[in-house]
């Protein structure tokens, strides 16, 4: 592939005729017939060639540019459902010695002895689409998508379609509020007639039951879903008003008795050995299940034992997901590209000639850095065995031919940063380590930066404004009007002068949606915002623990300021929040404080208003206290201590300042507790603490 720089006029006119007619029937198999052929990133490179390319030939752009074509996706004509009960994700593993591994942590955490019985069920990971199904006094009152965890899309007429979903639920015992959850398929039998049935009518085959399962999902008309052969599995519960069970196994087996299918081969095992054995035994039935999955699931079967173990910010302590092995192939090394993050951060990319792997067509992967492309002596031109594990990016294994003629010579990684051309170098720590990551350094002032971090601005997990995506900040941002967040909330104070309703693609619906859905997010909560900056080590955990500590981000932003030092009472603070470490500490410090990112961030203080994080309840002693652990506990972890304390509204601080509230003191404290004593700090023994907690 001719690099974009290297074009000549007659080329680039021609490639920009192919591109057009190439996305754009990508973009009908997608939306129109729910059977992309292309993966996400696959498609994004081809959109973005042609961006680049209009970008160096502007004269050329076509009328029928797929650049100006905004619609939108058949999910955001969905209404929204906030879960009330967040939908996480779950940790994986990989190997045996991670399920192995995951047991010894959950007994760690709960303080129990290397051998102590610890009893999960063990279930067949189904390939589908997440989804939650909530009833009240036993009628189905709405269904939603996982979405981003926290919000997701309405799907309460498609869901009611299903066999499987039942509107009123059966047998007795089922509380008065209930939110099934579980996965939407479709079964082998059932696919493999859909696309006999498209091959009959001259259409296209869909691709895969789970990408089929989808689309039939997010049709806009329920009549629609209705005749497409959606099953749901039933394997987990949201908010309820009452317990289900004492049990994982007891829980689900009631969700059987109530209307729901549920999966014949969940077992319940009394080992992480019994858990790998059921593992094996399913892996090797796989192809005779008649569905599609992709690994086990283990949670712990106890169900106060879950509630002990708790969450971390993005999945359970108490459940793991232990994928298949990932699927493998040989393919050519035709181009390694350097892709520039929101961070400064120079990404490699290799561009292979396109391969299927796991049914999926797989044409980029990533090198991750430059010390392991020169680990692996990584050339162009090398044939290389890659693999791709679930959801995981592709990554090269290794070189095949590494001593044939004519090899290309070692791949030299770039000083400069591709796009802006300033220095890109590798920091070193302050215990003199070198970065393996080489970074841009010329922030915001370099487009590529600036284009990832207003993506990353209104993605999902940040402003999530719809009609927005990364496409359209592409557009906007090349035509000047978007160079900073801000820009965003008055778009459509200079429509006079930008008229986007004009556009190619666009109308005056569509215009006055996209301003609709920039205003809704005129408020948003302070953990989002904060999320949203893009700041380099701040990611949602450090962002919701930052939000619940201070809970003012008027008082974090105060404090940030005060703290530019990097000494003094308000920075120490900020380092003693358990779980921001000084890294994102120094991090936020840095950003804040530099004017240019100050100048932006009181530019969209002006446009929005950040929403204060709830403050803890008031029906617990700890609410709000701020405690200090130190010495060894004996009745719990250190771990178990400091989830239960947040979870009762208290904070957790590594360090004793004259805001601590209590000092828990067990066998061997030593400093913090002089200095708790020093200051009039009410200090309590282990059991005075739980105590007090109870």
């Amino acid at each position: 592939m001719i690099a974009v720089q290297d074009l000549t006029e007659e080329q680039a006119k021609r490639e920009l005729k192919k591109l057009a007619m190439e996305i754009k029937a990508n973009d009908a198999l997608y939306y129109q017939d729910d059977a992309p052929v292309l993966s996400d990133a696959d498609y994004d490179a081809l959109r973005k060639r042609n961006l680049e390319i209009e970008a160096r030939f502007p004269h050329l752009i076509r009328k029928d540019s797929p650049i100006k074509d905004v619609g939108a996706k058949p999910s955001g004509k969905f209404g929204k459902i906030k879960h009330a009960v967040p939908m996480l994700s779950l940790d994986n593993a990989f190997t045996d010695e991670d399920v192995i591994d995951f047991a010894a942590k959950v007994r760690r955490f709960l303080s129990m002895d290397e051998d102590a019985a610890l009893a999960c069920t063990a279930e067949p990971k189904i390939d589908g689409l997440s989804a939650s199904v909530r009833y009240e006094n036993g009628k189905l009152i709405h269904a939603a998508t996982r979405g981003d965890g926290a919000v997701g899309e309405d799907i309460t007429s498609n869901m009611s379609t299903l066999k499987d979903v039942p509107a009123t639920l059966e047998g007795v015992g089922w509380p008065d509020v209930l939110e099934v959850r579980g996965e939407v398929y479709i079964a082998d039998a059932d696919f493999d007639a859909m696309n006999k049935a498209q091959e009959a009518a001259g259409k296209d085959t869909y691709k895969n039951p789970r990408n089929a399962a989808a689309g039939s999902l997010r049709q806009i008309d329920p009549r629609v879903t209705a005749t497409r052969p959606l099953k749901f599995f039933a394997y987990a519960w949201g908010e309820i008003a009452a317990p289900l069970a004492g049990t994982q196994y007891e829980a689900v087996q009631n969700l059987g008795k109530w209307g729901f299918s549920i999966n014949a081969l969940t077992k319940l095992c009394e080992s992480a050995e019994e858990m790998i054995a059921h593992y094996r035994k399913i892996e090797t039935d796989r192809s005779t299940l008649g569905y599609d999955i992709d690994g086990v699931v283990y949670k712990v079967n106890d169900l106060a034992l879950q509630d002990r173990l708790g969450f971390v910010s993005r999945h359970p302590r108490w459940a793991i997901a232990h994928k298949f092995p990932a699927e493998k192939a040989i393919t050519q090394l035709e181009d390694i590209d350097i892709q520039v993050g929101r961070t400064g951060s120079l990404t490699p990319v290799a561009r292979l000639k396109p391969v299927t792997v796991g049914g999926v067509v797989v044409s980029n992967a990533t090198l991750h850095n430059e010390d392991e492309i020169a680990r692996k002596d990584i050339r162009i031109g090398d044939t290389v065995e890659i693999q791709r594990a679930g959801d995981v990016i592709p990554q090269i294994l290794r070189v095949l031919d590494p001593d044939r003629e004519g090899r290309s010579a070692p791949y030299e990684y770039p000083k400069t940063c591709p796009v802006c051309e300033a220095d890109a170098v590798r920091e070193i720590d302050a215990k003199g380590k070198e970065d393996v990551v080489r970074r841009c350094v010329n922030g915001l002032s370099c487009p590529a930066q600036a284009i990832e971090s207003l993506k990353h601005f209104v993605s999902r997990r940040a402003f999530d404004i719809d009609g927005m995506g990364a496409k359209q900040i592409e557009v906007f941002f090349e035509k000047e009007l978007v160079k900073e967040p801000a820009h965003i909330f008055s778009l459509e104070a200079r429509n006079n002068e930008i008229k986007l309703e004009t556009w190619e693609g666009w109308g005056e619906t569509s215009a006055q949606n996209l301003f609709a859905a920039i205003n809704a997010r005129r408020e948003i909560p302070f953990d989002r915002f904060l999320y949203a900056l893009g700041i380099r080590h701040v990611g949602q955990g450090n962002a919701q623990l930052i939000a619940k500590h201070y809970l003012s981000f008027d008082k974090f932003h105060r404090a940030i300021k005060q703290a530019r030092s990097k000494i003094g009472e308000e920075w120490a603070e900020l380092i003693s929040i358990d779980g921001v470490g000084e890294a994102a500490a120094g991090s936020l410090v840095e950003f804040l404080n530099a004017p240019q990112n100050a100048f932006v961030v009181d530019e969209l203080l002006e446009a929005v208003n950040v929403i204060d994080a709830e403050a803890p309840s008031a029906d617990t002693a700890v609410s709000g206290k701020t405690v200090v652990f130190t010495g060894k506990l004996e009745l719990m972890s250190r771990d178990e201590a400091k989830a239960k304390a947040q979870s009762l509204g208290a904070k957790v601080s590594g360090s004793v300042s004259g805001k601590t509230d209590y000092v828990v003191a067990g066998p061997g404290a030593g400093s913090k507790l002089k200095k708790a004593e020093s200051l009039g700090i009410k200090t309590l023994t282990e059991a005075e603490w739980l105590e007090l907690m109870r």
